[in-house]
């Protein structure tokens, strides 16, 4: 049985080169041009496919692109031959031409694409499941208004439509942005392969909406008094009670949380050393009294992890135990209007209230800002100060210490 190989037009270019599927069969020959390029240092001509590299994140759906290519001439010359037809290269290549034509189109498509994108990019879960959630509301959009999502129709129009379709289901103003960030986001990845020239997403009015939230953070005494808990009865509390003390004293995301080991400690035990799982950065983060006697009561690690779901079910609990009772009003904007609701403060706790925890009780005690902002991640001041919450009595109280005041 033949089979295909591929192999660069210029393998010695210092500049991108189109890549060839040859076929040879029964003493003939099929020398067909894929229509993609690549440069040659991300080729592996012992593999035939692109290398695997960060360099060059679209490498998995390249090589199933090629992939699908090999399967594509196997499969019209073994049809051929059961039709008793004898193969020639024009009937191959007109097999091949006709999956790209169909590729072509089908990848025009804005969810076909998205989908595609999706399952082949190397973006972290968290990330893909928003994604998911994304191409979700864009199929229940189409099917509701009977509208085409090609890539080229994605405008103003498409905008204000799926913006008013979202507010009828009652979504946040939050909310519809993160979809509305998402859909930015596969139209960047298409018109960076060159799949439309479509920019009016781009347009200053296609914005992602968003309006301030309330989210809390839990104060240096609250997190005392669930430190001082006594759940030496409760096994099951007390375990989510310290990995979520780690967490409120090294600012990490549940993902990196969840994930700490003995190896991630220092000898001396007082320093964490991590690569994050969100952005690939190594933090190193000193470790707190609190965390330390944690670390020492589960022999040098964190304490065994459980699912964020059921963290966040706990901590409620935990959060009820320590009179957490504070009301917090939130106000946010659903279905087009604006609604207000209390809550008392343990209902509102979760997992990511350590890692806010963390920044905002730094900021509170005048540790640098780029210092915490090395271990949050943050890349600009302006995103981080949003980050963090501190009420109008804990900004005074910060100030009253200050030069200015004194």
């Amino acid at each position: 049985m033949p089979h295909a190989t591929f192999v660069l037009k210029e393998p010695n270019s210092k500049e991108d080169t189109l890549i060839y599927l040859l076929y040879r069969f029964q003493g003939s020959k099929l020398k067909y041009s894929t229509g993609q390029k690549i440069n040659p240092k991300f080729w592996n001509p012992e593999t035939q496919r692109a290398r695997e590299s960060r360099v060059f994140p679209g490498y998995a759906e390249f090589n199933a692109l090629l992939n699908n290519l090999d399967h594509i001439v196997d499969n019209a010359y073994r049809k051929l031959i059961n039709d008793h037809v004898s193969p020639t290269p024009d009937l191959l290549k007109s097999a091949l031409n006709q999956f790209l034509q169909k590729e072509g189109s089908r990848e025009k498509d804005l969810i076909t694409f998205a989908e595609y994108w999706v399952e082949t990019t190397d973006r972290s879960p968290g990330t893909k499941k928003q994604l998911r959630q994304a191409i979700r509301n864009l199929k229940e959009f189409k099917q509701a208004s009977k509208r085409s999502l090609h890539l080229d129709s994605i405008d103003l129009d498409f905008y204000d439509s799926f913006i008013d379709f979202l507010i009828k289901k009652n979504y946040g103003k939050n909310s519809i942005g993160t979809l509305i960030k998402n859909v930015k986001v596969f139209m960047n990845e298409a018109v960076d392969r060159k799949l439309t020239t479509n920019l009016q997403f781009r347009n200053k009015r296609f914005k992602t909406v968003e309006e301030p939230t309330e989210t809390i953070y839990l104060t240096e005494k609250e997190i005392k008094r669930l430190y001082e808990l006594d759940l030496s009865s409760n096994s099951r509390l007390n375990k989510v009670r310290d990995l979520f003390i780690i967490g409120c004293y090294t600012g990490l995301r549940f993902s990196d949380l969840v994930s700490l080991r003995k190896e991630n400690i220092n000898r001396a035990g007082d320093v964490v050393k991590i690569t994050t799982k969100k952005t690939g950065e190594v933090v190193i983060i000193p470790l707190k009294g609190y965390v330390r006697e944690i670390l020492k009561k589960y022999e040098g690690t964190a304490p065994e992890p459980i699912s964020n779901q059921k963290m966040n079910e706990y901590l409620k609990e935990l959060g009820q135990l320590a009179e957490l009772e504070e009301d917090i009003i939130i106000t946010q904007t659903k279905g087009g209007k604006r609604q207000s609701e209390t809550f008392k403060k343990w209902e509102l706790i979760t997992t990511h209230t350590a890692r806010r925890s963390f920044a905002t009780n730094a900021y509170l005690l005048n540790v640098p800002t780029i210092s915490i902002m090395k271990i949050t991640g943050h890349r600009t001041e302006k995103s981080f100060l949003k980050y963090i919450k501190i009420s109008q009595e804990d900004n005074a109280n910060k100030l009253i210490n200050h030069p200015f005041f004194s």
